[in-house]
């Protein structure tokens, strides 16, 4: 079964066109973002809205099927951060900078390194802390509910 349309389109209102786990807008992106399964088709999960989340092409590449990650500091395994049951701004807060996500709770930190938010892992063509800098130059980032920041 696919996720129809009207689904797809409900879900990306739902999220403001934000990337559900790094907070990217999906406006300034060449491609659509992907509707990702909370918990994934693979292990059983649904099609229902309350298992959808709008996820960018990198987070929904890094997430892959996987539903935990590792908090580094604590060396525990978790589950990853769920937009449908828990608030961003709880997890996760914006480098001084606002060009790093910064998970401020063991979740957070767990899914700011399982899906990679800041490049740490992969360095790709370009960051995606570099296309944060020039997405800030543009008036286009952070989004305005992340205005919460930290100095690091």
């Amino acid at each position: 079964m696919s996720v129809s349309e009207f689904t797809k389109k409900y879900v990306r209102n739902r999220a403001d066109y934000l990337c559900e786990y790094c907070h990217s807008p999906e406006k300034i992106s060449s491609s659509r973002f992907t509707i990702d399964h909370l918990q994934p088709r693979s292990l059983g999960g649904s099609d229902t809205e309350e298992n959808l989340a709008l996820a960018c092409n990198r987070c929904n590449q890094n997430r892959y099927n996987f539903v935990v990650g590792r908090d580094l500091e604590t060396s525990t395994i978790l589950p990853l951060f769920n937009p449908r049951n828990q608030l961003w701004q709880e997890h996760f807060i914006w480098s001084l900078d606002a060009t790093k996500v910064i998970g401020t709770t063991a979740i957070g930190r767990a899914t700011c390194d399982r899906l990679d938010m800041n490049d740490e892992k992969y360095k790709g063509e370009r960051s995606i802390r570099e296309a944060r800098a020039l997405w800030l130059e543009a008036g286009w980032h952070p989004p305005a509910n992340d205005l919460r920041q930290l100095k690091v």
